[in-house]
């Protein structure tokens, strides 16, 4: 006779990186985050597998489990080796039969090509920040200032630090150099919008929820070169920007200020064919909320921003991850029945 499962205690298969080119601090950081969410699983009553992908043999990790009997919780952000391989992974989850949690492969491919969202958003009147693609230094043709300037194909603010914001032509051009030497790819500048910053979870498949905004503090900086969330803000426990930006949840915002964020940020989910859960960062400035990115596969550490928000709407950890859990579980073939 099959087992019967509830939405409590569905088998759950925690799909995470473990990448050996990793040092002992990060490598430390990884092995902390994957034990934590394997215990927030078991906590919620499910019993839980986990798989660290080690080398660029997914195919082989998962064939020993049965995809009619697990739901994968995806937690993979790159196969070791292979650049730009967010997408990859889930690809081969799919060809394997699997039901996992979060965005398809063509969603993860098309938020990791910045100007490509950034084609997206502006072809539906989503607000996004005035930008232009640079393959070469020479940029005489950009005169918004101050400016901002990222690689266009990564995430994690990859490349971003207080050097990223510009005042002139001098600085601009130097800036994209340094992007396309140092990263190999064309540099995204966009006008830097020097307002208030938002974290906005959306959880949900048709009727999508936007759970309480978690504001990204600035005020500790007066320089303007400092105001914004850098990857050593993310990742670097020592740096500056990492102790000295707040975070304020719920944010501060008037009721209407809320409905028209809402607005935008489920416009910006359903444009770029977001499932389950993403994490959208707006900033405002003179009334307007511009999307600057739509993130389908976030950081889900439990100080990460969804997870305080979640806190905040009195959801545990372990009962977000099973609630994540069971937004896959409807697109199951046995889980979906029961």
């Amino acid at each position: 006779m099959p087992v019967r499962y509830g939405p409590e205690d569905l088998p759950v298969l925690l799909l995470c990186n473990m990448n050996p080119e990793w040092e002992g601090p990060d490598r430390e950081a990884a092995q902390s985050t994957n034990n934590l969410m394997a215990s927030a699983l078991n906590t919620a009553g499910h019993t839980v597998d986990v798989v660290e992908i080690t080398d660029s043999r997914l195919e082989s990790l998962l064939s020993c489990y049965s995809p009619s009997e697990k739901i994968l919780f995806n937690q993979c952000e790159s196969i070791p080796g292979l650049i730009h391989s967010e997408h990859e992974a889930t690809l081969i989850i799919e060809s394997m039969g699997f039901t996992y949690t979060g965005s398809g492969p063509e969603t993860l491919r098309l938020a990791e090509d910045k100007p490509r969202v950034k084609q997206v958003l502006e072809s539906l009147s989503i607000p996004t920040p005035a930008w232009k693609l640079y393959e070469c230094p020479s940029a005489h043709d950009w005169n918004l200032f101050p400016a901002i300037v990222k690689t266009s194909l990564e995430h994690c603010s990859i490349s971003l630090d207080s050097g990223s914001v510009v005042m002139n032509q001098k600085e601009l051009e130097s800036r994209i150099e340094y992007i396309i030497d140092n990263f190999n790819q064309p540099a995204l500048v966009e006008v830097f919008i020097d307002g208030r910053e938002f974290h906005v979870p959306l959880c949900g498949n048709g009727k999508v929820q936007m759970m309480p905004v978690v504001e990204m503090d600035f005020s500790a900086f007066s320089d303007i070169h400092d105001r914004l969330c850098t990857y050593d803000s993310k990742f670097d426990s020592s740096s500056q920007h990492y102790n000295k930006i707040e975070s304020r949840i719920p944010a501060p915002l008037k009721n209407t200020e809320l409905i028209e964020l809402e607005k935008i940020c489920l416009n910006a989910y359903h444009a770029i064919g977001c499932r389950d859960y993403a994490r959208l960062d707006v900033r405002e400035q003179d009334g307007v909320f511009y999307v600057l990115d739509v993130n389908p596969n976030p950081d889900l550490d439990i100080d990460a921003s969804i997870a305080c928000s979640a806190g905040h709407c009195g959801m545990s950890y372990p009962d977000m991850m099973s609630y994540l859990v069971n937004l896959a579980a409807y697109r199951h073939p046995v889980f979906a029945k029961i």
